[in-house]
C-alpha cells in the first residue's frame, strides 16, 4: 500500500508539528503516542478503527480523509492538539472543554479518539462525549444520521456535490450504479447498513440501520436486474472497524441490509 508519508509535504508536516512547543489541550492525548498513531494511519489509512465506541460515521470520514487528503488530516489532528478545533470548509468546529479534560478509558486508539470524537460531539446536542460515559449514554451519544455524514463530507472532506440517496423500500442497484461513477471520479460514499447481516455473516432477527461504512468501489452487480427481481448478486469492497471486506450476497439479502447511501463529488 502506497505510504502518504512519501509525499514531502505530508512528511514536513508531520516533522513540524513534532517538533512545535506548543502544549496540548486534550488531558488524555499524549503527544509522542498522537504522532506514532497518525504515522501508523498515514502509511495504512485501515489502522483507523472505532475501536469499542459507537463512532462509525466519524471513522468512515477520517478514513477517506486520510486516504484522499493526507496533509489536510496532518493539518486538523495538530490544529485539535494544540488548540482544540479546526477549520471546516465553512465553520469553525470546536471541542469542548468536558470532552478535551475526559480522561479515562477510551476504548480506541488516541489519535483516532480526538479527531472522531471532536466530530462527533460536534453535531450533538444533549449528549456530551465523555471517555467513562454509561453506555446506553456513550450510544445514545454516538449515533450518526444521514444528514450528519452529509455535513461532513462537505466540511471535513471539502466536497461540493453531495446526496443522501435512501433505499429503504427501493433503489438499491440505482444507489451503486451512481456510486460507482461518483467513485470513479474521485468522489467518496458512505452506506447505513445492518452490520450483522453484510459484514458478519448473521442472520438478524430484525434488520435495522445500525452502522456507516465507506464503499472503496470494485462493484458489481450479476445476474437479475436494475429494478425488478431478487434473481441478481451484488458484491462489492468496504472499510469498517479497521479492515477492508468485500461483501458478496445475492440481492434480496443485500436488499433487506443495505438502507441508504451518502454520495459526495
Amino acid at each position: 500500500m502506497f505510504s502518504q508519508l512519501l509525499n514531502p509535504s505530508v512528511l514536513a508536516a508531520v516533522v513540524e508539528f513534532e517538533n512545535s512547543t506548543i502544549p496540548g489541550v486534550w488531558a488524555s492525548i499524549d503527544k509522542k503516542q498522537l504522532i506514532s498513531e497518525m504515522r501508523s494511519r498515514l502509511n495504512d489509512p485501515f489502522q483507523i478503527n472505532q475501536g469499542a465506541q459507537p463512532f462509525c460515521g466519524p471513522a468512515s470520514i477520517i478514513f477517506e480523509l486520510v486516504r484522499k487528503q493526507p496533509l489536510r488530516y496532518v493539518q486538523l489532528c495538530r490544529s485539535l492538539f494544540e488548540t482544540g478545533g479546526f477549520q471546516g470548509t465553512t465553520k469553525r468546529i470546536e471541542a469542548s472543554r468536558t470532552l478535551r479534560h475526559s480522561k479515562g478509558r477510551l476504548r480506541m486508539n488516541q489519535a483516532d479518539w480526538m479527531v472522531m470524537s471532536a466530530l462527533r460531539e460536534s453535531e450533538n446536542t444533549i449528549f456530551n462525549i465523555e471517555a467513562e460515559a454509561p453506555d446506553i449514554i456513550r450510544n445514545l451519544a454516538g449515533m450518526t444520521k444521514s444528514w450528519e455524514m452529509q455535513g461532513w463530507t462537505r466540511e471535513i472532506l471539502g466536497y461540493q456535490q453531495v446526496k443522501y440517496k435512501h433505499t429503504y423500500l427501493h433503489g438499491e442497484f440505482e444507489a451503486l450504479e451512481e456510486t460507482a461513477k461518483a467513485i470513479n471520479l474521485g468522489g467518496v460514499a458512505f452506506a447505513l447498513i445492518t452490520a450483522d447481516g453484510l459484514l458478519r455473516g448473521k442472520t438478524p432477527f430484525l434488520p435495522y440501520p445500525n452502522h456507516w461504512i465507506t464503499l472503496l468501489g470494485n462493484i458489481s452487480v450479476k445476474g437479475g436486474d436494475w429494478f425488478d427481481d431478487d434473481s441478481g448478486r451484488i458484491s462489492l469492497d468496504v472499510y469498517s472497524w479497521g479492515k477492508q471486506f468485500h461483501i458478496n450476497l445475492d440481492e434480496g439479502p443485500f436488499e433487506d441490509y443495505f438502507w441508504g447511501v451518502v454520495i459526495g463529488f
